[in-house]
């Protein structure tokens, strides 16, 4: 573990640039160079388009996000890419933007011209929070480490908003819509994720989880019945009705079977 948390102290923040202007781009790239060294720029760009590209590629940590682009607005751009899981500090030129940007959850807002010091304090504020979310990281990699039951084990999903710890035994069934993915908990409460089923299917597959059609993945310990009408639909622990396709039919019923049998013997 020593090992893991030198990595993670030790990483910078991969942070793209997005402002219309190529005067400020080379503006902000000389005060980061100069006065935030925990900083890896990985990408420059001037619109909604090329930013939102440069966010799928990259994955960055942080994005330092003008207001007013060639093409749109930093706000059009995040709502292409919500739910989002990279800290944000608006540049802008005006007060009234700047105080929309705080109410959309800004991490931070910069005024133009930027200063150097409210930029160093800014990407410092980011990077805090930023390891404080590798450090849940961590110490969620050595609790699932340790011996124990799967429904205990726990996965990060991590939002705009939030860093959420869910233990897998609470993760009634994800729910695929184009490239997001809705996790119904037991508590009734739901988490929409940026990432694709298939994703999470290779992830949970191995515990407990199947993919029972190609926009459901379910949690077997919370199937409570399968119903044979219209083709097949399993029901769950919330009463939910997940649609079974023809060809998981039948391997669904073998596992249900042996996870009948497992239990008798158990009994």
């Amino acid at each position: 573990m020593t090992i893991f948390r030198n990595i993670f102290k030790s990483r910078l923040l991969h942070t793209i640039i997005i402002d219309d202007e190529v005067l400020m781009r080379q503006t902000l790239k000389k005060l980061v160079h100069e006065h935030c060294r925990n900083v890896r720029l990985v990408a420059e760009v001037g619109s909604v388009k090329t930013g939102v590209e440069a966010i799928q590629k990259y994955h960055p940590d942080l994005v330092l996000l003008d207001i007013k682009l060639e093409d749109g607005t930093g706000f059009d751009l995040l709502k292409k890419l919500e739910p989002i899981d990279f800290k944000v500090i608006f540049i802008t030129a005006y007060d009234e933007f700047a105080i929309k940007a705080i109410k959309f959850s800004a991490l931070d807002y910069l005024l133009k011209p930027v200063e150097p010091e409210d930029l160093k304090q800014a990407v410092d504020k980011a990077e805090k929070l930023v390891l404080k979310e590798m450090n849940t990281q961590l110490g969620v990699l050595a609790d699932n480490m340790q011996q124990g039951s799967v429904a205990s084990k726990k996965i990060i999903l991590k939002t705009f908003d939030n860093v959420h710890l869910v233990r897998m035994g609470d993760i009634i069934y994800c729910e695929s819509d184009d490239n997001y993915t809705t996790f119904h908990l037991i508590d009734k409460s739901r988490i929409i994720m940026s990432n694709t089923l298939k994703e999470y299917e290779d992830m949970l597959g191995d515990y407990g989880f199947f993919r029972v059609h190609k926009s459901y993945l379910v949690n077997l310990a919370h199937i409570t019945r399968f119903e044979k009408a219209e083709g097949g639909n399993v029901i769950l622990t919330n009463n939910a009705m997940v649609p079974v396709s023809f060809r998981k039919r039948e391997l669904l019923l073998e596992m249900l079977d042996r996870i009948g049998e497992h239990l008798g013997h158990r009994a």
